[in-house]
């Protein structure tokens, strides 16, 4: 080939590259029940659409023989089964992206997990996903994670369907069963309001209408499921709506430089453009759109950028900067859509940490509306949310933060909800709309605050949150410390376990979900006594750690001592003051901490009382000493 030619062919390459950019993309992703044969429908778009490489089949090949179920023969799944994991076990673990392009469109597919205990990445799969595959097992027919898997889709806005009736090889190409599943699918999904579903009977192994319609189900006049890819046309569901820049980073380099880093979530921003600071309501006007690349004149949905402003306002990162003309909510209070990933149960009253795409902040449910049957859909009445449930829940926030619904943006719509302890993610929201309850409700200011109260009792306020099993000696302990306070001239009042459940809590049972509440409802009255200028002593089993974090997350800094009252539960069974061990033992007292019921021990207590051969006189001496230090 010559000079020429080679110039000849370049406006060819220019041209195709071109209209290789001018493709549009549709994110989709394949979910479904364990087994159904999601990993094996990509590999098998991937290479029937010739989106793989020589090296790549060269790999597939070996390793078909190594790890595959397909009898020898080339097992397509593993293109996307990438963890050593995934293929022993022959399971989807991970959330497994490819991209592949046509003459028509380029895509990216999400390869989600079946299995139960993986839902969270399925979410994950789906939160940016245009289009869902829902892979069903011709033989299985539709199961509760299909089920569970097309609710969590359509919650997470995908609005298209392709139901992939897999192996339909093996129940001998049967058009009845085919039709059977397909009207059961559109039944249960007719309440979820999808704009499209697509069945297609498929043997993704053996690649019947993967990319081309298959000669083994002539009665089938529809397309395959590559050319319904091709040809379905979903919505811009990113770029159109107002502006919101969520504030990543202060920008700082100099004293002349002062800008805010981030990536437009949605909308567009111009120089010269007025903006407000969502969660104070401070705006100004755009000076500078700069880049890596150099200056912009304007920046839209997806661009990383850093926005200079004409005016010195307060901006840190966590801030959401909106177009003035159309703002987000701003509340402390808000109702969301759950889904639960903890393998620990989900507890109203419980504290966790809400994070969104770029703040985060210490929230609690307040009311589990109503748990969704994912089989029915019906709202069931329920006191917690077990993992994979899924719920509509209110969220009381400890400071106000911006947010859209998520109908209306998905990226500032969603959050995570994090363990306070582990750090593990435990749950997934999507916000439906801020709650008003308290927005004309705001603190009275007073004349008198904690400090001229505590003045005049010439004392600092404290918390002594004593914790331990029952029969530890709690009340006892407290009892005395408070007596050796009140000889001091102290202003005390102690809040006893047994005592408040004679009224303020006289409607709590004794079930994990009631002693969370029982927690919360002591410790706001205990936060109140230490705003009054009181040491307050609280003698309370108080058996999860999360519910301690929260009394103590309630009080100022250095306000709140956790004593942990340490006494060998066989001690306090022989003790057993009032009887309640062995009728426990005997099945008669359910959920009884340490027997029925758990006792998370602290691990770093402010003080750590060892109670067996020790005098109740010493042990409380010890605790008024330790308070008096540190006055």
């Amino acid at each position: 080939m010559g000079a020429g030619d080679l110039k000849s062919g370049q406006p060819d390459v220019q041209s195709f590259l071109a209209q290789h950019e001018k493709k549009s993309l549709l994110r989709c992703l394949a979910c479904g029940s364990v087994d159904d044969g999601k990993s094996t429908l990509i590999g098998r778009l991937l290479h029937d659409s010739k989106s793989l490489y020589e090296d790549q089949l060269a790999v597939l090949q070996d390793e078909s023989q190594r790890f595959g179920t397909a009898g020898g023969e080339i097992d397509y799944a593993l293109l996307l089964d990438g963890l050593e994991a995934e293929r022993e076990q022959g399971i989807t673990i991970d959330v497994a992206y490819r991209f592949f392009s046509t003459a028509k469109r380029k895509f990216i597919v999400a390869d989600t997990p079946g299995h139960e205990e993986y839902t969270r990445n399925m979410a994950t799969g789906a939160s940016t996903a245009d289009l869902a595959i829902v892979l069903v097992d011709a033989r299985q027919g539709i199961l509760t994670q299909t089920r569970r898997h097309t609710y969590i889709a359509s919650l997470l806005g995908i609005r298209h369907v392709v139901l992939a009736v897999n192996k339909i090889d093996l129940v001998g190409f049967d058009e009845a069963r085919f039709a059977e599943i397909a009207s059961e699918y559109r039944q249960f999904t007719e309440p979820l309001g999808f704009q499209s579903i697509c069945p297609i009977p498929v043997s993704a192994r053996h690649g019947d209408n993967v990319t081309v319609r298959s000669i083994n189900m002539p009665w089938y006049i529809g397309p395959s499921v590559l050319e319904q890819l091709e040809d379905v046309e979903v919505e811009e569901l990113s770029g159109e709506g107002p502006f919101r820049f969520p504030v990543q980073l202060v920008v700082r380099p100099n004293l002349d430089f002062r800008g805010f880093a981030g990536q437009v979530a949605s909308g567009a921003i111009r120089v010269g453009d007025e903006l407000v600071v969502a969660n104070s309501g401070r705006q100004s006007r755009v000076s500078e759109i700069v880049t890596k690349d150099g200056p912009l004149q304007e920046a839209r949905s997806g661009d990383a950028v850093t926005l200079l402003l004409e005016d010195e306002i307060d901006i840190s990162r966590g801030n959401l900067l909106a177009a003035p003309s159309d703002r987000p909510h701003v509340a402390d209070q808000l109702q969301a859509h759950l889904i639960w990933f903890g393998q620990k149960p989900m507890m109203p009253g419980r504290s966790y940490l809400l994070r969104t795409e770029n703040d985060m902040v210490g929230a609690t449910i307040t009311n589990l509306k109503y748990e969704v049957d994912v089989n029915s859909f019906a709202h069931d009445a329920a006191k917690l949310l077990e993992t994979n449930g899924i719920a509509v829940c209110n969220f009381s926030l400890q400071r106000p933060i911006a947010f859209d619904a998520y109908k209306q943006n998905r990226s500032t719509g969603n959050f995570i909800l994090l363990d306070r302890f582990t750090n593990e993610t435990v749950g997934a929201g999507l916000i439906d709309f801020p709650l008003r309850r308290a927005s004309n409700v705001h603190w009275q200011r007073t004349s008198l605050g904690k400090k001229e109260r505590a003045e005049i009792k010439v004392q600092s306020p404290a918390v002594l949150w004593f914790t331990g099993l029952s029969g530890s000696g709690k009340s006892t302990i407290a009892n005395r410390v408070e007596a050796m306070l009140h000889a001091e001239g102290r202003h005390t009042y102690l809040l006893d376990g047994d005592n408040v459940r004679h009224g303020l809590n006289r409607d709590l049972g004794f079930t994990a979900e009631d002693r969370v509440e029982n927690i919360r409802r002591v410790a706001e009255v205990a936060k109140l006594m230490a705003d009054a200028g009181l040491i307050v002593l609280v003698a309370f089993i108080s058996p999860f750690a999360a519910e301690r974090r929260l009394a103590r997350d309630l009080m100022d800094e250095g306000e709140f001592l956790e004593v942990f009252v340490d006494t060998p539960i066989d001690e306090c069974a022989r003790r057993d003051p009032k009887g309640l061990y062995k009728k426990a033992q005997a099945g008669e007292i359910k959920n009884f901490t340490g027997i029925s019921s758990p006792y998370e021990a602290p691990e770093r207590p402010d003080i750590h009382v060892r109670t067996v051969g020790r005098k109740v006189d010493e042990i409380a001496l010890e605790i008024v000493e330790f308070l008096a230090g540190r006055d």
